[in-house]
């Protein structure tokens, strides 16, 4: 009886603890110290916090988490520092301080119109940073509708960091191709953002059609470049800020990721 009795016992903590665990989140695990009387200074707790949020990122840009729809409540004034901190500014500036390193030794251009470089739009060549600060900076659930409504406006600001690479591109004659995951029905709001904010000279602008709709992200994507692979073009290189705008097959010589832990597009 005894043993019956031990052996209940244990099954019950490994239940408990298996409760515990699948129900963990940073901020609970810091009131229940707090609450139990364990020490915890303010200094402690915020610096754990800070850990957690910054191995949460780091964890999204490195496609370890994946399909979230909404950043962590706890973690979403540490997104929004990030994203509009020098440090974000500083992260993407390097991105294209390594493009030019690449583009120094790697090409051998061969100077008769197929050679070619794909860049993402939304938060790569545009910033839909307005859009996001007035939205929780990832913290609410994105409304598509919301979202193409405030993109006909034709307001989203450039990029910088890429506006500079994206001329610099165009100026050694290779074809710049735009292949973003908005919808055909932006094309007009799109083109007009993208001349008012100071890209001109692009190849195509290739938005999703009716059919694409069906599509992952990813797959469209790659769809979109198996074409122009097709058509002859050497793809020396993709820049976007998502996964889903550069994996896949076919892909590019060299593929760059811009940061960006607001949102997952698959």
């Amino acid at each position: 009886m005894a043993r019956n009795l031990v052996v209940s016992i244990l099954a019950l903590t490994s239940l408990c603890i298996g409760l515990v665990a699948a129900d963990w989140n940073i901020l609970n695990y810091h009131h229940h110290r707090k609450s139990t009387g364990l020490r915890s200074t303010a200094t402690s707790s915020a610096s754990s916090l800070k850990s957690y949020c910054e191995s949460w990122r780091i964890n999204v840009e490195l496609n370890n988490i994946r399909e979230f729809e909404v950043v962590p409540q706890e973690c979403v004034d540490y997104i929004k520092h990030y994203m509009t901190s020098p440090q974000y500014t500083a992260d993407s500036e390097r991105t294209m301080d390594e493009v030019r390193l690449y583009l120094s030794k790697c090409c051998n251009l061969g100077g008769d119109g197929k050679d070619a470089w794909i860049f993402d739009v939304d938060d790569t060549l545009l910033s839909t940073m307005p859009y996001y600060k007035k939205h929780g900076y990832g913290g609410e659930k994105l409304n598509k509708t919301s979202l193409e409504e405030w993109m006909k406006q034709s307001k989203a600001p450039a990029l910088e960091h890429t506006l500079k690479l994206f001329h610099e591109l165009k100026d050694k004659g290779v074809k710049i191709f735009l292949i973003s995951s908005r919808s055909e029905t932006l094309r007009s709001s799109t083109v007009d953002n993208l001349i008012d904010a100071g890209y001109h000279g692009w190849a195509n602008l290739i938005l999703r059609g009716l059919d694409d709709e069906f599509m992952k992200v990813q797959q469209y994507k790659a769809e979109a470049r198996k074409r122009l692979i097709n058509d002859g073009y050497r793809i020396w290189g993709i820049i976007g800020d998502q996964w889903s705008s550069i994996k896949g097959l076919p892909s590019a010589k060299r593929t760059f990721k811009l940061p960006n832990s607001m949102y997952y597009l698959s």
